[in-house]
């Protein structure tokens, strides 16, 4: 039975078990709004690695009746969407993005948090893959077999804006920012138009960036002195960014570093951004 060596595995490893009948490689890219970051596939330039499936976490793994980006759906719908990808409750499940490490930490931590634990992410995306002169096919897998996933959700592992709020002044708990320190200070214009700058009272900027070097994760023992300076081990970990997605690189990267009271804001500064009562600062 194939297990996972990591929740994140190298180009070399994936590409020696790629033919193993459990494994399920899934295609999580979202297009960056971030600057600097760039998607490397096109309409008309499509690459991915073969058998790849698209978790589609923008549009269909989220929660249909929302205002905010692709929020954590509930349970029944994540099951159906996550069957109809031919995932089975043994699958081992390899995630990877095409901009390099950015968009599949999310959908590594939307399955963890429906109690899924044989999944990683690959390391470097499909960049890594295509540098390390392994093949890509011009399409992805469609309409695979249908597989026998079954839900079951975490209710710790997102967060709504009221936990937040309960916990800005709360000392055991320590809520993260992965955005630039530019937005979180208010410095810099947000790329969604009428988001108020800053953020939260008490927050600590963690750009999610400097976890990260040149697409791939940083090394764990480097990422555990990144995590000692914000966060001891007996403390929850809340992170947050524009959309909840970068903010689960950060969680992605806690785990990594061995924190587990780990939690995503879900609607994160979309939602507490905008326009309302929720307290905003720049300093």
């Amino acid at each position: 039975m194939l297990q996972l060596p990591s929740p994140l595995v190298d180009v070399n490893w994936l590409h020696d078990n790629l033919s193993v009948p459990e494994l399920i490689v899934l295609d999580a890219s979202v297009p960056p709004v971030v600057p600097g970051y760039e998607s490397l596939n096109s309409e008309e330039n499509f690459q991915a690695i073969s058998g790849a499936r698209r978790f589609d976490y923008d549009k269909k793994i989220c929660k249909r009746d929302s205002s905010l980006p692709h929020m954590m759906p509930e349970e029944e719908l994540f099951q159906e969407e996550v069957r109809n990808l031919g995932i089975n409750t043994d699958s081992v499940i390899v995630i990877y993005d095409d901009v390099g490490l950015y968009s599949s930490p999310r959908a590594w931590w939307m399955l963890r948090a429906m109690g899924h634990e044989q999944v990683a992410v690959l390391d470097g995306g499909l960049r890594a893959w295509i540098a390390a002169g392994f093949t890509t096919v011009d399409s992805l897998q469609l309409d695979p077999a249908s597989g026998n996933f079954e839900a079951s959700y975490g209710e710790d592992a997102f967060c709504d804006f009221s936990v937040v709020l309960s916990s800005l002044d709360d000392s055991s708990c320590v809520i993260l920012d992965a955005r630039s320190s530019g937005r979180f200070y208010g410095t810099a214009p947000e790329p969604r138009p009428g988001i108020r700058g800053g953020h939260m009272p008490n927050a600590r900027n963690l750009p999610f960036s400097e976890l990260l070097n040149e697409g791939k994760m940083k090394p764990t023992a480097e990422l555990q002195e990144i995590f000692n300076a914000f966060i001891t081990a007996d403390k929850r970990l809340i992170t947050s960014c524009g959309s909840g997605l970068t903010a689960c690189i950060l969680t992605y990267a806690a785990y990594l570093a061995g924190h587990r009271n780990l939690s995503v804001y879900d609607g994160s500064w979309i939602e507490w951004g905008a326009p309302s009562k929720l307290p905003v600062v720049t300093d």
